[in-house]
């Protein structure tokens, strides 16, 4: 379990499994974490090699936030789960990456609308075919039938409001 997560030796505290007795209870977030990583982490990889190397795991939160329909800055942070002050700073990182720009909303000349660029619908299209890779690659490791069965596990155990775009801000706190 520690290589999985990057360490190197022993899973801090021991837990139940040192005694005999099984895994710890800390032990699944863990793993479920581990695993999530390595996803994330292979995707960057890939998505580097292929014109995004800038680009961070909570980028994404954000561009799909931002939406194909775009949206202001305030909604962007409501969507995330942040400040507005907070939302405005990560589309000024984005917007310097060429991800998104700013326009005037048609509806309100008044009001500044976020849109994804060319660029950006790039990166949510190459994390998309990404992930669809990744998912093979786990199905050959874990087999089809396994794979399909982890995941109507975790549907199961995980509520449907978990599937937020504020988990990187969850992150970060």
């Amino acid at each position: 379990m520690a290589e999985a997560a990057g360490g190197g030796g022993e899973v801090p505290g021991g837990g139940a499994e040192a005694s005999g007795a099984g895994p710890g209870g800390f032990e699944l977030p863990l793993l479920l974490f581990a695993g999530f990583r390595s996803i994330i982490d292979a995707l960057h990889r890939d998505l580097a090699e292929h014109g995004h190397p800038e680009t961070r795991p909570a980028y994404g939160f954000a561009l799909q936030a931002v939406g194909r329909e775009g949206a202001g800055i305030s909604e962007v942070g409501r969507r995330l789960g942040v400040s507005k002050q907070a939302a405005g700073k990560t589309v000024e990182k984005l917007e310097a990456l060429g991800y998104v720009e700013r326009g005037a909303d048609p509806a309100d000349g008044r009001r500044t609308v976020i849109r994804l660029t060319p660029h950006g619908i790039d990166l949510l299209a190459r994390s998309a075919e990404g992930f669809d890779r990744l998912r093979a690659e786990w199905a050959r490791a874990l087999g089809e039938e396994r794979l399909a069965t982890l995941e109507t596990d975790l549907r199961t155990m995980a509520p449907v409001y978990a599937f937020r775009l504020d988990a990187a801000g969850w992150f970060t706190g």
